[in-house]
């Protein structure tokens, strides 16, 4: 067998995790050969790949990013304008690869699963981002960092939104989905949790900051990037031209502020953490979920199960269609648990009354 791999979109803790379980079970199980493909589809625009052979993937567990690079803004249905998608099927059969594993979100499956329906490439899926918000997956690696991150943060300022009494708001990545934000949220004890799928009252939040610093004087609100007021729109930082996906949300924390500032007595300070998130070393688990994926897509491959995702349901490794996970967006139901949970303790989640 001769495989190729590349990892998609925005980097990620865990995706060098992948990278070594791929090609060591691979090569320990039959022998592959396995191609590293450069900075994600731009590589096979560009022509651009290495060899990746056992010692090229040793010692790259804990390193955070990817040694393949990646690339978030390079379709092969829309590079600088025109489809090159053909070239690129071209220049796959010309590696003579019996297989593509694809690592990334939804933006890359959904490209995976068009190449493999116009080229007939062999793919096979792994999920990957911090935002959680693959349909079909219960859980991505990456997440459990972001979540790591941000909750360390959430514990840094609230000590100082206690010494001075203030508000703090801190704002997490996650797009359209609030996962990272809930989770981080519970667990960094925020009082008030803001997300792209509940909109907020900023009145209500105020009302919170009041009573808080009455009695706590300090208030920590953690509010998701997509996260908007009751009758607004989302706050987009700016747009990249030529990206599957163009829209760069982040700010909301910014606007949030400058609408609570008047309606409450304590100052109100708001930080947008960016791309920390994304950055470092995967967390143990993030380690040991990548590897698993890692390995399931290698058996995915030696069965001849192409055209699929490697997922985990129900906490069981399964996989699920390709197709089936192509322009989807896994976002936090209503009636989730952790959501019943956070209003059960007290912690509000802006809605309106």
């Amino acid at each position: 067998m001769r495989i190729g791999m590349l990892t998609g979109g925005g980097d990620c803790p865990g995706l060098n995790a992948v990278i070594r379980a791929v090609t060591k079970s691979l090569i320990r199980q039959c022998g592959a050969e396995v191609i590293g493909i450069e900075d994600g589809f731009l590589g096979l625009i560009e022509r651009r790949v290495r060899p990746l052979g056992w010692d090229e993937v040793s010692g790259i567990l804990a390193t955070g990013g990817t040694i393949l690079g990646t690339s978030n803004t390079a379709s092969p249905f829309a590079w600088r304008g025109r489809d090159v998608s053909a070239e690129v099927v071209a220049y796959q059969h010309e590696l003579g690869l019996d297989a593509l594993v694809t690592i990334g979100g939804d933006g890359t499956m959904t490209m995976a699963a068009r190449l493999g329906e116009v080229g007939g490439v062999p793919m096979v899926g792994v999920p990957k981002t911090i935002d959680n918000d693959i349909a079909g997956c219960e859980r991505s690696f990456g997440f459990d960092t972001a979540v790591a991150t941000v909750t360390e943060a959430l514990e840094r300022v609230q000590t100082t939104g206690q010494s001075h009494g203030r508000v703090m708001i801190v704002e997490t990545m996650g797009r359209y989905a609030g996962w990272i934000a809930l989770e981080a949220g519970l667990a960094g004890a925020a009082d008030v949790i803001l997300l792209p799928e509940i909109d907020f009252d900023v009145e209500r939040i105020a009302a919170v900051c009041r009573e808080r610093h009455a009695r706590r004087r300090a208030t920590l609100i953690c509010i998701a990037e997509g996260a908007k007021p009751v009758g607004g729109a989302l706050t987009v930082e700016r747009t990249v031209a030529g990206s599957p996906d163009p829209i760069r949300l982040g700010g909301v924390a910014h606007l949030l502020r400058e609408r609570l500032q008047p309606l409450v007595q304590a100052e109100v300070r708001a930080t947008v953490l960016g791309h920390v998130q994304r950055g470092g070393s995967p967390t143990p688990f993030d380690r040991v979920l990548a590897t698993q994926y890692g390995n399931e897509a290698a058996h995915l491959l030696r069965r001849g199960q192409f055209g699929r995702m490697v997922t985990l349901q129900g906490g069981q490794l399964a996989s699920v269609p390709l197709a089936s996970v192509a322009g989807q967006n896994r976002r936090v139901p209503l009636d989730h648990p952790l959501l019943v949970c956070a209003r059960e303790i007290g912690v509000s989640l802006g809605e309106a009354g």
